[in-house]
């Protein structure tokens, strides 16, 4: 579900050997190891069909975007920024922030700071 309560639709594409796969499956953590069957081939790990899946597509750009809501933003305001100018947000620490890939919600995400440098951390998952 997506904030405004409308139901996210994962797209469908095709894998490598032809049928659907959904892409909002996430890719596995480690890579499958393929072990030798009875009659000597190479028989797949349980993950090395999801591994095949996600191949073509893990080079792929993709956008990530943190979405930082600035309530009651008018075209005044806009007309008014310059070069050092400060926007109040009025978005609490505390509350997570909207994270998004290619315009999609897929969780939400807090800001942090590490080792001098602005980091998110995914908090939950859409």
């Amino acid at each position: 579900m997506t904030q405004n309560g409308a139901a996210a639709v994962a797209p469908k594409t095709t894998g490598p050997a032809g049928p659907a796969v959904d892409a909002a499956a996430s890719p596995p953590s480690a890579p499958a190891t393929a072990a030798l069957g009875h009659a000597g081939a190479a028989a797949k790990a349980p993950g090395a069909n999801e591994d095949a899946r996600w191949r073509p597509v893990l080079g792929l750009p993709c956008s990530l975007t943190v979405d930082l809501p600035v309530p009651e933003f008018k075209i005044c305001d806009l007309l008014k920024l310059r070069t050092g100018s400060l926007v109040d947000a009025r978005w609490h620490m505390g509350h997570d922030l909207p994270l998004r890939l290619n315009g999609t919600l897929i969780g939400w995400s807090k800001i942090e700071v590490v080792n001098n440098r602005l980091a998110v951390r995914l908090t939950e998952l859409a």
